[in-house]
């Protein structure tokens, strides 16, 4: 559901002023379908705030009804950095989200406004707040051979390998975790190393900012009605039209986008014979896939001690602004 913002609040807006303190910034994760993106926008509104996006897929252009991005009429309203940043048959990988982040918080700091991080990719989120991964840039030959042979030979048989190369990493992801297999490989044919063997990311990152943390959460019942119910109106918006499109602009051969929920299972569908069951069966794998992710996504977070979690059963939308807001204006 979007919400609809009031233009004339916008001048209103307050700053708040901390000179010789880090700049503060509100990070609102939580599971799909919680509601981050109309918190996010009110609170913005309020505070003078941006948003940076912290969503891996929404950087895709055209990428827009599966990833429930802002609508233009919201963006029109409320800044947002880290949205179509790339065509389809683009790359991105974590370590160019955590660049692009900083150079959103030093424009956003040009404003003099406030720099909301919103999502649900924990990857993403860690890096943010702990570095990015250790490891090699990337090398365009090396990463094109494996997405070939990614295509060519399947994620089992890649996985495969890098249960042998490297079984302690291996044993953390699933031959479906496609990106993370070319990735590891990559990482071993550059370096002769093992993933597993360079230092994790688990202090804290110094930076100039501080991150005022937050994960919006309800109960399995709760949300999972709600996923479901935003599953069959992304249907109704245009989603499987808005996959096709990308199929031809080369969906299938980003093995990231490609694996993304909904899109995936689209791309299932599109291969059938489209028959009223194999609709109903895409539906079905649709909604089960966006439960599972929400599974991931509370296992993720309840690893990260930054966060503070908030009920939205058992508080009001608006109490748990006023607390976000408290917590910016007053909080130690």
């Amino acid at each position: 559901m979007k919400i609809a913002l009031d233009p004339h609040l916008l001048p209103l807006r307050q700053k708040v002023s901390r000179k010789g303190k880090k700049r503060r910034v509100i990070l609102i994760a939580g599971p799909t379908a919680v509601g981050k993106t109309k918190l996010s926008l009110s609170i913005a509104q309020a505070i003078g705030g941006e948003v940076i996006s912290a969503d891996s897929m929404q950087v895709y252009r055209g990428m827009d009804i599966g990833t429930a991005k802002a609508s233009p009429a919201e963006r029109s309203l409320i800044a947002h950095h880290l949205i179509d940043l790339r065509d389809i048959d683009e790359p991105f990988n974590v370590a160019e989200f955590y660049k692009s982040c900083q150079e959103a918080f030093r424009d956003i700091a040009t404003r003099d406004n406030v720099p909301l991080v919103v999502g649900g990719s924990g990857f993403y989120i860690h890096a943010l707040l702990y570095g990015p991964p250790a490891g090699p840039p990337s090398v365009p030959d090396v990463r094109d051979q494996l997405d070939r042979q990614m295509r060519d030979m399947g994620p089992e048989v890649l996985y495969e390998r890098l249960q042998m190369l490297d079984p302690d990493y291996a044993s953390t992801i699933s031959e479906r975790d496609r990106h993370k297999i070319i990735r590891a490989l990559e990482i071993i044919a550059l370096t002769d190393q093992k993933v597993s063997d360079f230092p994790k990311s688990d202090r804290l990152l110094e930076q100039d900012y501080d991150f005022r943390c937050w994960f919006l959460h309800c109960s399995r019942e709760t949300l999972y009605a709600r996923i479901e119910h935003r599953c069959e109106e992304m249907v109704r918006q245009g989603f499987l039209e808005e996959v096709r499109q990308l199929e031809q602009k080369g969906l299938r051969l980003n093995s990231s986008a490609a694996q993304a929920i909904g899109y995936r299972q689209a791309l299932q569908y599109l291969e059938s014979g489209q028959t009223e069951a194999d609709y109903l069966a895409f539906l079905s794998q649709f909604k089960k896939a966006s439960r599972h992710y929400a599974k991931r996504q509370f296992t993720w977070f309840r690893k990260e001690p930054l966060f503070r979690w908030l009920d939205i059963e058992k508080q009001s939308a608006t109490h748990i602004q006023e607390l976000i807001l408290q917590d910016f204006e007053q909080g130690d």
